[in-house]
């Protein structure tokens, strides 16, 4: 082959090597202009949002909680800054020191903080959570190696125990868990806001690059129906009285019977929302909206004034031959006085003849069962629904109880225990609006415990409860007249309800506590319900005890609490001796 020829080939295969490698780049340029062409058009918006999210940072903005008032603008609870406590355990050299010297300056349970110092080996252990900013700067005085601190909003309820039944309180997180605390948790909360900007690839913030701030819109404030002054008065009595009575718990409930309001609701023994770890959960619950119990003789009010209203009976109708003891079911009674169908009074007596008013100022149980017959099974039934039994209030508090009211008209025992304050169960807030009916002239208002909603920009939204009429004007001031024959009859259940300068009225209750599936022996309920002055009523006062040892009557365990609560709140809200 000669010299040209092979020179013509490697030219060939040279031209070939070009060709094929021109093909590779194209197809090669190809792919990668196809591949620009699907990020930065086809797909553009979404690799554009991509690399956005990686140099935005967002930083959520936590709104104010609303503060919680009483009605003369007093603090019940409250936002400050708290300050939590971590530590970096690499650099601790001896936990038990630290917790030792952490104890003594916040006064914390040492062998606790020793336990969470010890609960990882390392890493970072949260140590204190919300404490006092006092507490904190003493701690930060001691500069102990390996402690960090940052500040954190924390609930504070000034009233302490006095207020907590009502307030309730909230979580670590600053969410409603109880009370106020939890039923207006979407108000007092506000809405968050956020931060968003952009950073380079050391954190620092691009200068002119985009940015947004929306702002946290803080909680609304609410300002309740809670006077503290009288709902400290409220509290001092009910532990006054568990002391005097031995009792398991005493509930009072203070309302305007007017306008709805609550101006003390209060359940001793208590609890305190600053440190609610720490308290017995039984206790947390607000036995005034949640215990329900069988009203005994605070009930023959209902019962009395539906007569009257349903035209039946007056206050001076006279019964005769009113027994000790009365028959409903046959030969009930020739079994013991405490069987079912079996109906005496608290005192053995001869027949009496009793009119309606005397039977209702000495509390007989016989002549109230007669009274109960005049008006009729089916009426008393409807009566009892009319006054709202087997009905929540609608107050405004989580997890009100419903009650009982469902009395079979076909079982006599029924109807005459209804009648008497058995086979019903109400809660104690309940009881307190049925007399509040009669104090307002027998207007029934719903009892509620904020009065007004007020938002950050100051506009205030005002609560408008439900009310509705259900005996008239002239039952309610006769039944009035027969309350204050309760306290002030020489004969009358109620004497030690008497408050000095003004006329009261009211009724007494004892009842039996359904215990292991029957009535004990040994386990009252007693209470006493009334209003003042009982001529223009201003407030209504209901105090229910449960369990009294020493003295189980509702004139003897309950009317002096009354008589020292109503004395009290008068004073407070400037109403006008009888005098």
């Amino acid at each position: 082959m000669s010299g040209r020829t092979r020179a013509r080939r490697r030219f060939v295969r040279a031209d070939f090597r070009l060709i094929a490698v021109g093909v590779v780049l194209l197809v090669a340029w190809s792919g990668l202009g196809f591949r620009l062409f699907q990020i930065q058009v086809v797909d553009g918006a979404v690799y554009e949002e991509r690399s956005r999210e990686q140099r935005t940072i967002r930083q959520d903005l936590a709104a104010a909680r609303g503060t919680i008032f009483d009605r003369q603008g007093q603090l019940l609870a409250v936002t400050i800054d708290g300050v939590t406590v971590s530590a970096n355990l690499s650099e601790i050299e001896d936990v038990t020191v630290l917790a030792s010297l952490v104890a003594a300056a916040v006064g914390g349970d040492r062998d606790e903080l020793k336990s969470r110092l010890e609960s990882k080996e390392m890493g970072w252990v949260t140590l204190l959570r919300q404490l006092e900013p006092a507490d904190a700067d003493r701690l930060k005085e001691l500069q102990l190696p390996g402690l960090y601190f940052v500040n954190e909003p924390k609930r504070v309820y000034p009233a302490g125990q006095f207020t907590a039944s009502v307030v309730g309180f909230v979580g670590w997180d600053n969410e409603g868990l109880e009370g106020l605390e939890y039923y207006y948790e979407s108000a007092l909360s506000g809405t968050p806001g956020y931060a968003e900007w952009e950073r380079a690839i050391g954190g620092t913030p691009i200068p002119f690059a985009t940015s947004d701030v929306v702002p946290a819109i803080p909680g609304s404030d609410l300002v309740s129906t809670i006077d503290l002054d009288i709902q400290f008065a409220a509290s001092q009595a009910c532990q006054e009285t568990v002391a005097r009575t031995d009792a398991v718990r005493c509930t009072i409930v203070v309302l305007d019977p007017t306008t709805g309001e609550v101006l003390a609701m209060v359940n001793y023994p208590s609890f305190d929302p600053n440190d609610v770890r720490s308290a017995d959960p039984s206790l947390l619950q607000n036995a005034a909206v949640r215990m329900t119990y069988e009203p005994g003789s605070t009930q023959k009010l209902v019962t009395v004034a539906s007569a009257i209203e349903e035209g039946v009976v007056e206050w001076s109708t006279l019964f005769r031959g009113v027994p000790y003891q009365l028959e409903v079911v046959e030969g009930a009674c020739s079994k013991g006085q405490d069987v079912f169908g079996c109906y005496h009074d608290a005192y053995v007596h001869p027949d009496l003849d009793l009119t309606v008013k005397e039977i209702f100022t000495q509390s007989s149980n016989t002549g109230t069962i007669l009274i109960q017959r005049e008006l009729g099974d089916v009426a008393h039934r409807d009566y009892l629904e009319r006054w709202g039994f087997g009905t929540r209030t609608g107050v405004d508090f989580s997890g009100e109880a419903v009650g009982v009211a469902e009395v079979d008209v076909t079982c006599g025992p029924c109807t005459a225990s209804a009648a008497i304050g058995y086979s019903v169960s109400v809660t104690p807030l309940q009881m307190a609006s049925v007399f509040a009916t009669i104090a307002n002239d027998g207007v029934w208002v719903q009892p509620h415990l904020v009065s007004s909603i007020v938002d950050g920009d100051g506009v205030r939204q005002a609560v408008e409860p439900d009310e509705h009429r259900i005996v008239s004007e002239n039952t309610a001031r006769v039944m009035r007249v027969l309350l204050q024959s309760v306290v002030e009859a020489d004969n009358g259940t109620g004497g030690n309800a008497r408050v000095a300068g003004y006329e009261v009225g009211g009724k007494t209750g004892t009842s039996r506590k359904w215990e292991g599936g029957s009535y004990s022996e040994t386990a009252w309920i007693a209470s006493f319900i009334g209003m003042a002055p009982i001529d223009d009523p201003q407030l209504v006062v209901a105090v229910v005890i449960d369990s009294p040892v020493n003295g189980h009557y509702g004139g003897d365990a309950a009317a002096p609490a009354f008589a020292e609560v109503m004395e009290h709140a008068l004073h407070q809200l400037g109403v006008p001796s009888d005098e």
